[in-house]
């Protein structure tokens, strides 16, 4: 079985975490998102606009220490709404051998989000978000 990297992408409240714990086969591969920087020991979710780069920033740093190690899979679970925030996992897996793989998760169920971003932000974030078909 080849190594690869799955980007989840899609817009807060789609449904990303879960798939990727589902994916994850209960923890037996990785999964890394920029929530990850923003949550303390608590679980609690505490975002920080002016510190989002150092989250992206910290995702990608940890993403390379696990590829390092070759782990078979490793999930990554962010908006990826612009197409530049893929970019470095593009390079990540090139530099590591891995195949790499984007799946865009679509918000069927209305559940909402857990960090509360709201419909007008929501918005905003749909109009950006492109997906490359061709």
């Amino acid at each position: 079985m080849e190594k690869a990297i799955i980007l989840l992408r899609g817009l807060p409240g789609a449904g990303k975490s879960t798939l990727a714990k589902q994916l994850s086969e209960g923890g037996k591969y990785p999964v890394f998102s920029i929530d990850d920087y923003f949550t303390n020991e608590k679980g609690e979710y505490n975002f920080k606009f002016d510190e989002n780069h150092k989250a992206y920033k910290a995702c990608e740093q940890r993403t390379e220490e696990i590829l390092k190690k070759s782990s078979l899979k490793v999930f990554i679970d962010n908006t990826f709404t612009l197409d530049w925030e893929m970019e470095p996992y593009f390079k990540l897996a090139k530099k590591y051998s891995y195949q790499l793989h984007v799946v865009t998760v679509e918000n069927y169920h209305n559940t909402g989000n857990i960090h509360n971003v709201n419909g007008e932000q929501l918005q905003k974030m749909a109009e950006k978000y492109k997906v490359k078909l061709l």
